[in-house]
């Protein structure tokens, strides 16, 4: 069953707008999703490429509904005869709208000049990788890249890395705050309107499971710490070579 918890939170938390798809939709679908979430509308809704069924969006979560309410799907709809994930799909971009909803005001950035590519990146300062790819900043930069970094203390909220992240996105230079953060380096106690927890409920709703997790700009999720080189590879062929999630 959807986590009802975090879609409530969430949704309200960002205050999406609700876009219902033109076409007229059945009232079942909508009586059927008030009893399964109360007081919780999707933010869009669609004909699927199945007939009889519609899509629904919640945040980053995709499910489908039977035209007469009756039946909830959650998976995949596979297209064999293009061999593509018609869902995954609609989950990329659901997934790159949530984000994006964050706002990249609310995030610490570091980017090159004229940067070819965005990837934007669930860190913690305590994880061994994600102090080994930020000492990697440089040449990510060199290549192209913008990096930008939303919260995820893995001690999860209340902890001393939440704590000190905080510090570090209310610091006066956010981005050195960072760099010395992930060199070890202590962390001057500062507190500020902060978007920690938003982050992490946001990286929670995604489904992060550790840090690094890098979400490239067609949506795709990589988790774990990749190297520059893997890394640009992935962004310039659009391929991570790894299962979807």
């Amino acid at each position: 069953m959807i986590n009802k918890a975090l879609l409530l939170l969430v949704t309200g938390m960002l205050g999406w707008q609700i876009s219902l798809a033109s076409e007229e939709i059945s009232p079942a679908v909508m009586v059927a999703m008030e009893k399964v979430i109360p007081g919780l509308k999707p933010d869009s809704i669609r004909h699927s490429p199945i007939a009889g069924l519609y899509e629904l969006e919640f945040g980053p979560h995709v499910i489908y509904v039977t035209k007469d309410g009756r039946y909830m799907v959650r998976g995949d709809v596979f297209d064999l005869a293009k061999g593509e994930n018609l869902t995954e799909g609609k989950r990329k971009q659901a997934r790159l709208k949530a984000v994006e909803g964050l706002g990249e005001d609310s995030m610490i950035v570091f980017a090159p000049k004229d940067p070819k590519y965005t990837v934007t990146v669930f860190t913690d300062i305590t994880c061994p990788y994600c102090q080994k790819m930020h000492s990697q900043m440089k040449e990510m930069n060199a290549l192209g890249i913008k990096v930008r970094y939303l919260a995820f203390p893995r001690a999860g909220i209340p902890s001393k890395p939440y704590d000190d992240m905080v510090s570090v996105w209310c610091a006066d230079d956010p981005q050195q705050a960072m760099t010395d953060a992930k060199a070890g380096k202590s962390v001057t106690p500062k507190r500020c309107d902060n978007p920690i927890a938003e982050h992490y409920k946001m990286g929670q709703m995604v489904g992060v499971k550790g840090t690094p997790t890098i979400i490239l700009e067609n949506g795709d999720t990589v988790p774990g710490y990749s190297p520059p080189q893997r890394l640009i590879q992935m962004l310039e062929t659009g391929k991570t070579g790894l299962a979807r999630r």
